[in-house]
């Protein structure tokens, strides 16, 4: 068993809350749309300052590790964006489904009243 105080249990506990957190922005219609938001306007900018101001700093010939993670940071923002953009549209789908079933079952349900009257 590990107790509080030990770093498994802190490591533990901060992974419960990532997990959590990253549930509850994927629910969320609102906080989704804001991540997604801010990984695009994050991966723009870094792109275009890896292009411009740092470009002397980034070059693969000078600082391979550098310019490597750097544009795999750019690379990942961008698919996490794309992936939860995929999902919201999905969620979407999925919802206007379950609208239209709903609708259908209430249509039919008048018809059926009507026609019992």
């Amino acid at each position: 068993m590990v107790s509080n105080n030990s770093s498994g249990g802190k490591t533990l506990r901060l992974a419960s809350f990532v997990i959590q957190a990253m549930r509850g922005l994927i629910r969320d219609r609102n906080s989704r749309h804001n991540v997604m938001f801010a990984l695009i306007i994050g991966a723009i900018a870094l792109a275009f300052a890896g292009s411009t101001f740092l470009r002397e700093q980034l070059n693969p010939h000078e600082h391979p590790v550098g310019f490597l993670l750097f544009w795999i940071v750019c690379a990942w923002l961008t698919l996490s964006a794309l992936l939860l953009a995929i999902l919201d549209l999905l969620i979407v789908k999925l919802e206007a489904r379950r609208t239209e079933r709903g609708l259908r079952e209430e249509f039919v349900q008048s018809r059926i009243d009507k026609s019992g009257s």
